[in-house]
């Protein structure tokens, strides 16, 4: 699985530990991490509404197969990023909270909660929750005799979010136009989107607004 990590503004100064923990956790499992910033320091900010954009159009494109971001609570990334087609995304505090995720909702992104509760080893808890999601085989349901009307109630999800939203490329093309280049006109989006999207008519459309 290939997994993304974006963190916004008011929370980049967290990004390299976020990814360190990210990413020493989940590649002994047989997954990879880009990390999309932004950074510490970086100019170009973010914020947890333009990390939803970002995250609709990496899962839309097959450039990340799950996106992990986040804000202050956590709540306002969460929202961003469900108002986007495609996207399922969960409010995650605890590890418990990523087993149930996964397990019931197999979802393909996460929110993080970075300043609420974000102390002393935090690290460790982060370190527990990739754990929690990013093993074993998700979906399975909990518990497992509930498994069946689970799956059934995320089909009927993605059916309902497929008339409430209009395919990606649309959003893309009627966005506030100088909103989606501030979100994508940044050299780690730029190198890491091109090498891993997979959806052309997306790939194009992103080529034009840069060009």
């Amino acid at each position: 699985m290939k997994i993304a990590l974006i963190m916004e503004n008011s929370q980049a100064a967290k990004n390299e530990i976020v990814y360190n923990t990210l990413k020493n956790t989940v590649e002994p499992l047989g997954h990879t991490v880009d990390n999309y910033g932004m950074f510490n320091g970086e100019d170009k900010s973010l914020t947890y509404v333009q990390n939803g954009l970002l995250a609709g159009i990496l899962l839309n494109s097959g450039a990340a197969d799950f996106v992990v971001t986040g804000c202050g609570t956590g709540m306002g990334a969460m929202l961003a990023l469900n108002s986007f087609p495609n996207v399922s995304c969960g409010l995650i505090i605890d590890p418990t909270d990523a087993f149930l995720f996964g397990q019931i909702n197999d979802g393909n992104a996460i929110s993080l909660p970075y300043a609420k509760g974000f102390g002393w080893a935090a690290e460790v808890n982060l370190a527990y929750i990739f754990e929690k999601l990013f093993t074993g085989e998700r979906g399975l349901g909990y518990p497992r005799e509930r498994a069946v009307p689970m799956k059934a109630n995320r089909e009927i999800l993605k059916n309902v979010k497929k008339i409430t939203h209009t395919p990606m490329i649309d959003v893309l093309k009627n966005i506030d136009r100088e909103f989606l280049l501030q979100t994508i006109d940044r050299p780690s989006f730029k190198e890491l989107f091109f090498a891993n999207a997979k959806c052309p008519e997306i790939i194009d459309f992103v080529k034009s607004v840069l060009n």
